[in-house]
């Protein structure tokens, strides 16, 4: 019997996916708040998580970003009042495997659950990332250059697995920073050039090209 977390505050919401998960053969658990669901969506014990993103405490970007960087897999759908293309890039790119808004018919939501778990059920665990001599192994946290062992730190490690699971895709400064450090990070830091350089310098500077006005990507 599959796990569901729903990570909703309001009651009324909560309730009404609760019940219609339980008629359909689903155990739920609900959370009201970001902390209290990343606490529960950490330990592994949910087959999938519906995200709202206005939660009090840590808002449902943030849960989804943490999750990520702990590298919990689950698959999430976001269920949210916010429809705004900027949002739903963000939480697309920044983890989330889905997105629906708010009003919603529950037997919508019921098919994606269903698609999200099979596909999960389907899909082999990646465990290591390539591209050319370059490599990323997702359990040591450890990356490869040819031969060399190359040290990250926590943040070197999420932006170098960004660009290995886009090879080629030019990536805004926007989206990286969206993805790294969050949707609420200033967009006129320049961040993003400080740790593209530190990759660069341990990694090689070929490693990461710069795209005039447009971004970075690796070649």
């Amino acid at each position: 019997m599959n796990r569901i977390l729903i990570a909703e505050d309001e009651e009324r919401i909560a309730s009404f996916v609760e019940k219609g998960l339980r008629a359909n053969g689903f155990t739920s658990t609900v959370a009201a708040d970001g902390d209290t669901a990343l606490d529960h969506a950490v330990t592994g014990g949910y087959d999938l998580v519906v995200l709202d993103i206005g939660l009090p405490g840590r808002d449902g970007f943030t849960v989804l970003r943490e999750l990520r960087e702990a590298r919990v897999s689950v698959p999430v759908i976001v269920l949210t009042a916010r429809d705004s293309v900027r949002d739903t890039v963000a939480g697309l790119e920044g983890g989330a495997d889905d997105w629906m808004t708010k009003p919603f018919r529950f037997e919508e939501l019921l098919a994606r659950i269903r698609l999200r778990l099979r596909t999960a059920a389907r899909a082999p665990e990646v465990t290591v990332l390539r591209s050319g001599e370059l490599s990323l192994d997702l359990r040591t946290r450890r990356a490869r250059s040819g031969e060399r062992l190359v040290d990250l730190t926590a943040r070197e490690f999420v932006l170098l697995e960004l660009f290995l699971r886009h090879p080629g895709q030019v990536l805004s400064r926007e989206q990286i920073l969206s993805h790294v450090w969050g949707y609420d990070f200033d967009p006129g830091s320049n961040i993003v050039d400080v740790y593209v350089r530190a990759l660069r310098k341990k990694l090689g500077a070929d490693r990461v090209e710069t795209v005039r006005g447009m971004g970075y990507r690796l070649p």
